[in-house]
Order: C-alpha cells, then structure tokens, then sequence
C-alpha cells in the first residue's frame, strides 16, 4: 500500500496534536492539509495548522545574509551550513484515525509515536476522511496559537481540491458550518468568506 509522500517525523505529541519536523528546510504542508502518521494501535489523521521555520538552537537567532546577493539561492550556495542550523516544524490537530476497517472523526486512544512518520495524505484519502464532516466540531472548537477560523476556512480550501466539484464540496461544508456556528453569525459569515 503506498502510504503517500514523507515529508517528517513526529518530535512532539499529545492526545489531541502533534509537532513535526519537517525533512527539507521549507517544504512543509500546507496550511490545512490532512496528514497521518502511524500510531501504535490505529492511523491518525490531522490537519496542519501551523507551519514555521526556526534556528535549531534556541538562543541563536537567524540573522540576514543577503545584502550582496540577487537571490535566495546564492545566499545558501554562499552559506551551506544554514540547511543543517535551520528547520522547518508543523502542527497538526489531530482529527480522526483509522483502526481496523473502521474511519473516525474524534481523537485516537493514544498520541501519535515520537519519530512517527508523517505523511502528506493522498486526493483518495482527503476525499475518504472528509466524506463525513464530523472532524469540523474538533477543529471549529480547538484552542490554537493560530486562527481558528483561518484554519477552518483553509483545510476546506486545501479538501475541497480532492473533488471533482469542489463547489459542491464547498457548499457542503458550508451547511455543516451554519449548523455549528448557528449562534455566531459574524463568525460563521468570516469562515464563509475565506473559502473563495
């Protein structure tokens, strides 16, 4: 089975997220992607929500390099050390997993492994997981460092891409949406907003 492309490995985890460092400096997922990983028990599913590249040692902040060269490219030609002291990590919410034969959408009965895996899930798979929108509740009310909102509006982006009629996927998401922001127009009005 191909299990779709490698992108990280799992360096933090929790029953409800996960951090991973990416193998290539920037070239992390997207904002809202679905990815897996392979827990001990069961396939565990989640969305990207946050995606930052760092300097490994914390106390040594990235500095400029560029002044007297035209591109991104000549700056780590003239400074090859920068690929090994500098990383590209994400954030996953989890958001379902798979065990056995059975697809949910709530969290799975352990945290994902530390050097899990982490995979960029593929159109059939997107297509599979979103077929029940039921992962939306976990997402719409997550606590993140980042907008909610934002990554509500940007993993319907990033799922509608896996369907042939996206629009319909869309308005889809959209009535699942009214249903759980039916109290908060304003909210509900600036997450419809973001899925052009």
């Amino acid at each position: 089975m191909d299990l779709g492309t490698k992108v990280a490995e799992v360096i933090e985890a929790s029953s409800a997220e996960f951090v991973a460092q990416c193998y290539k400096l920037d070239q992390g997922p997207a904002l809202g992607s679905l990815v897996k990983t392979e827990g001990e028990l069961c396939e565990i599913f989640g969305i990207v929500y946050d995606v930052e590249t760092h300097s490994l040692d914390p106390g040594r902040r990235v500095i400029a390099r560029g002044e007297q060269m035209e591109t991104q490219d000549e700056v780590f030609r003239a400074n090859p050390q920068l690929a090994r002291l500098l990383s590209t990590d994400f954030r996953v919410l989890v958001v379902g997993h798979r065990q056995g034969d059975g697809l949910h959408h709530y969290l799975p009965p352990m945290p994902a492994p530390i050097h899990g895996f982490v995979y960029i899930c593929q159109l059939e798979e997107v297509q599979g997981f979103a077929q029940s929108l039921d992962f939306l509740g976990l997402v719409i009310d997550a606590r993140l460092s980042v907008s909610v909102d934002e990554v509500v509006a940007a993993c319907l982006r990033c799922f509608s891409r896996a369907y042939p009629d996206s629009h319909a996927f869309l308005v889809k998401a959209g009535k699942e949406l009214a249903r759980l922001l039916g109290g908060d127009a304003l909210r509900l009005n600036s997450v419809l907003k973001r899925l052009r």
